[in-house]
């Protein structure tokens, strides 16, 4: 009989904050802060400083290792997030939900904007396309090429319908999204432009790069009218001003540079909501914050800068110039007074430092009394930082890092009943429940890299941590407090293992010793509780590092493993040589012993396991067992199953008696250094260099090895028809011509299923009209027989059934499935589109589905004379169609404005956004007292001027 066996699952992932791969941004509230956390979105209450919620692609969507590489909020609940393959999905806050899947990159997604709107949806990637997505209808509009590398930041001009991209390539690009074609191109930087951002006015955009400036532009406005180019609402004669002469295309004009303190490139540039701010983070520790001066201020300034320019030069040539000649340089120099400069409009008004290393920063939408802003900034080490941003500093309000380690996570140990769990890391312990997931002790220590939890009674009440300055902590788990540090090791401790009966533990260490310990218990001085203490009582040298130790389950032997690449094996009691195992070629970093003490495996650098027997030291088998070194192998308990992590981000699941691979866990980020195994293997725990920890889950679902083979064997194959289907080994594609415009969609699996399965309906469709007529001919000739429907139809007519395998088909997914389509095919398809017409709620869709066939198929269809009719046909049916529904949604549209007048009408306070109503009163009453005051003057200066001449005459 087969043997079965029960498979694991991700159950859960904890332990990261945030990843780096991707930015950070509050939603559209101010109140949430979205924050990456590798595969998943974590959605987190700034005030409180919970993750209230987090977002995850469903297991069935979720390919290997898919981070979040962009996060864009709408102005509505919606949010957009970028995934590592090209893919983009949009989710509604309120819900948690997955409202919809866009397909279209085929490279990872490195920018994505929204609208005013948020009806439209920008994303860039690094495939160097850009696609415009309409996020009501769930489907592309269309794809910009043009830049020559990976595309880093996009911004909308919403008066003009405008885009502009920058890119790696190191221009900017400003595309027509009515006509859908680049009108032009902005050069000048000298190293990739990293980010762009544009005020709230539209007055300026600004670019950041590896130049040590940063780069303004006026946003030229254009006439509708006249196509000539009048000056931005802040009356750009700042720019030198608009010379009639402007070419019709131009958007951006070069306003001018200035000069950045830091040497580091520019990361990330953003204006706040208000656009009073201007944020630029460097890739380094530091963010700039410039103010933005209005322009009656930088008028104001531009004055008294030319005014002192002025009064320098007379003060040095008053000497050498003569009278005339220092009237005509007055002269000039009042001419060019008018000119505003950068420097006049964005001052420096404060350098925020940071603990470490910035990755990304965003702006809070809503400001607080007495704040010019709030400011999220997330670093590298797991953590996110809010602060406050005053006239004259930048106060951090709240640090978020607590439910996380700052650096890799490098060993775990799970308590004797399960219920604790310990992570060590570079400068902290973290004691977790393994089943809620949630960090209950956070213990500062040195660079723990191995640990345990003591057996003595009463349980599981301290923890043993061997550092890497070779010294044993002995942490206090209920109080969270390090009660001693014990001096044990002249170098790094790499390893620890207890002795079976409770008695004591084991440390190996790179100092060549191997030490021996036992518990004991001591009193401080003026305390009445007595504390854990250690003290060695054997120690046995070696020859080289020690980089493992472990002992049987019955504390006969303890294995060695050694930087010389060998396992050496010892009597406990006598501590003499009993087995040498080699064989491996790079040490062994990894080993473990099974529960009846026959088996002893080992991993190595070599990407091998070894399996030996603990009797004579055979080894049973070698393994090629992971793409790069195995960090970590450990037995499930009273069996000879194992799992082995690796740097290749994979645990795989091992039966060492047949020697088989039965599972392989995909879902780390980056290299698995270690893994802790619970008593009854019913879970198991992962820690990575990724920062997270994953806990996988034993499930009652069996399944067998060989068809665990043929799933990988099948995977592989897909991968193969994927690089097949974008031609992967065929010659690069010639680089797009300026500007060109392609389809938003991309060919996937699910599009090619979808052909499939609208072909099988036609057939299906074609067949059963065939069996409908051919009864209908036999009923004529008096032939009375019973006619039996297929049932695969679904009790559907032929047509509806068509319709029905075209509506299963995603909005996104629709020209591409269609493009797939043979024309014969696309012809039956359009046949049926007459007789659906009748069907109001699916104009929409046949309507798309006409489009798309006519632009793919419009030279067959011509020449071919079947087509006519139907196109005839059609051409008449869709255009009143169409109509009828205008006419409907306009008259819909009409009634609903008329409600709202009538409640209007009904109700006290106007049917309007408060806010607008209250900027109404707000300018109402300051053109009434600017009015007043100007009366007043006004009666002043007629008395003055009465008695001017009163006088006058009297005299």
């Amino acid at each position: 009989m087969v043997k079965a066996y029960l498979r694991y699952e991700p159950a859960a992932a904890f332990g990261v904050i945030v990843s780096l791969e991707s930015n950070i941004s509050y939603d559209s509230s101010g109140k949430l802060l979205l924050s990456p956390a590798l595969e998943k979105v974590g959605v987190w209450h700034v005030r409180q400083g919970i993750c209230t919620k987090t977002l995850t692609p469903s297991p069935s969507s979720r390919g290997p290792s898919l981070a979040v590489t962009s996060i864009a909020p709408s102005p509505s609940s919606l949010v957009a997030s970028g995934y590592a393959d090209g893919s983009i999905r949009i989710w509604d806050l309120d819900k948690g939900t997955c409202e919809t899947t866009l397909n279209g990159h085929k490279g990872a997604v490195t920018v994505l904007r929204y609208d005013k709107n948020g009806s439209q949806l920008a994303s860039g990637s690094k495939d160097n396309d850009i696609i415009l997505w309409d996020v009501v209808g769930e489907a592309g509009l269309f794809r910009l090429r043009g830049h020559r590398d990976q595309v880093t930041d996009i911004v909308f001009l919403h008066s003009d319908k405008k885009l502009v991209s920058s890119s790696k390539d190191k221009f900017l690009r400003v595309w027509d999204l009515e006509t859908q074609h680049c009108m032009q191109i902005v050069s000048g930087h000298h190293s990739e432009i990293w980010s762009i951002d544009i005020d709230s006015g539209e007055r300026y955009l600004v670019t950041g790069s590896a130049d040590p400036e940063l780069r303004f532009y006026t946003i030229l406005k254009h006439d509708l009218l006249g196509g000539q180019s009048a000056p931005g609402s802040d009356g750009n004669e700042m720019a030198n001003g608009v010379s009639s002469g402007q070419k019709s295309w131009e958007v951006l004009k070069q306003f001018g540079d200035l000069q950045r303190q830091s040497k580091d490139r520019v990361a990330t540039l953003r204006f706040n909501k208000s656009g009073n701010l201007l944020a630029c983070q460097v890739a380094g520790k530091t963010v700039e914050i410039f103010r933005v001066l209005d322009e009656a201020e930088s008028k104001r300034k531009a004055k008294r800068r030319v005014h002192r320019q002025k009064e320098k030069k007379s003060a040095k040539k008053a000497a050498e110039m003569a009278e005339d000649g220092d009237v005509n340089h007055r002269a000039k120099d009042e001419d060019n007074g008018s000119s505003i400069t950068v420097s006049d409009v964005f001052k420096l008004l404060q350098k925020l430092r940071a603990s470490k290393k910035i990755t990304s920063i965003s702006f809070c939408p809503i400001n607080r009394k007495g704040l010019l802003a709030t400011l999220a900034l997330s670093l590298n080490n797991n953590s996110l930082e809010i602060y406050s941003i005053e006239s004259n500093a930048a106060k951090q309000t709240l640090a978020i890092e607590l439910l996380g380690h700052r650096s890799d996570v490098r060993s775990l140990t799970l308590s004797s009943d399960n219920t604790l769990l310990m992570s060590t890391s570079h400068n902290a312990v973290k004691i977790w429940n393994p089943s809620t997931c949630s960090c209950l002790r956070t213990i500062d220590s040195g660079y723990g890299l191995c640990g345990m939890f003591v057996p003595v009674v009463p349980n599981n009440r301290y923890a043993l941590v061997g550092t890497k300055e070779g010294t044993i902590e002995i942490i206090d788990v209920s109080s969270g407090t390090c009660v001693e540090v014990v001096e044990a090791h002249g170098g790094s401790i790499h390893s620890i293992a207890s002795i079976p009966d409770g008695s004591g533990f084991v440390t190996g260490s790179a100092d060549h010793d191997v030490k021996f310990w036992e518990y004991q218990g001591s009193q401080k001085s003026g305390q009445d509780s007595k504390h854990l203490t250690v003290t060695n009582v054997r120690t046995m040298k070696m020859n080289d590092d020690v980089l493992k130790v472990a002992v049987s389950p019955n504390a006969k032997y303890i294995a060695v493993t050694l930087l010389d690449c060998t396992v050496k094996v010892f009597f406990v009691d006598s501590l003499k040589f009993f087995l040498s195992l080699y064989g491996h070629k790079l040490p062994v970093l990894c080993m473990d012993i099974s529960s009846d003490g026959a088996l002893i495996v080992t991993g190595s650098a070599d990407k091998n396991l070894k399996i030996w027997g603990l009797d004579f030291g055979d080894c049973h088998k070698s393994i090629f067992a992971h793409a790069d070194s195995v960090m970590d192998v450990k037995f499930v308990r009273n069996t000879h199953y194992m799992f082995s992590v690796g740097k290749d981000r994979l645990v795989k699941y091992w039966d060492a008696d047949k020697f088989e691979l039965l599972l392989a866990l995909e879902g780390h980020h980056a290299e698995v250094w270690c893994l802790a195994v619970s008593n009854r293997g019913d879970f198991i725990v992962t820690g990575s260099h990724d920062r997270s920890l994953r806990r996988w889950d034993r499930t009652e679902e069996p399944f067998f090895i060989e068809e665990e083979k043929e799933k990988r064997l099948e995977e592989m194959f897909e991968v193969d028809l994927d690089g097949t289907l974008e031609s992967r080994y065929a010659p690069r594609e010639e680089l797009p011509e300026e500007g060109a415009v392609a389809l938003a969609g991309k060919k996937t699996r699910e599009t090619l299923t979808a052909t499939d399965l609208i072909i099988d309906a036609l057939d299906l469709a074609e067949a059963e009209i065939k069996r409908i007529s051919e009864h209908e001919e036999e009923s004529r000739q008096g032939k009375i027989a019973e006619f039996q429907p297929n049932v695969l139809l679904l009790g559907l007519s032929p047509s509806d059934y068509v319709l029905r395998a075209l509506s299963t088909v995603h909005t996104n997914d629709l020209e591409q499935t269609l493009l797939a389509l043979p024309f014969s095919d696309a012809l039956k398809l359009l046949s049926y589109l007459r007789n659906w017409t009748s069907n109001p709620d699916k104009v929409e869709l046949i309507c798309r589905v006409a489009t798309i066939l006519l632009q793919t198929h419009y030279y067959q269809l011509i020449t071919t004379p079947s087509s006519r009719p139907v196109l005839s046909v059609l051409k008449d049916v869709l255009h009143a169609r169409v109509k009828e529904c205008k006419d409907t949604l306009g008259f819909n549209l009409a009634a609903m404005d008329h409600l709202k007048q009538l409640m209007a009408m009904k109700s006290d306070a106007p049917f309007r956004d408060a806010k607008t109503k209250l900027l109404e009163i707000r300018t109402r009453l300051a053109k009434r007292v600017d009015a007043r005051a100007e009366t007043k003057g006004e009666k002043k200066r007629k008395k003055r001027q009465k008695k001017e001449s009163d006088g006058h005459v009297w005299s």
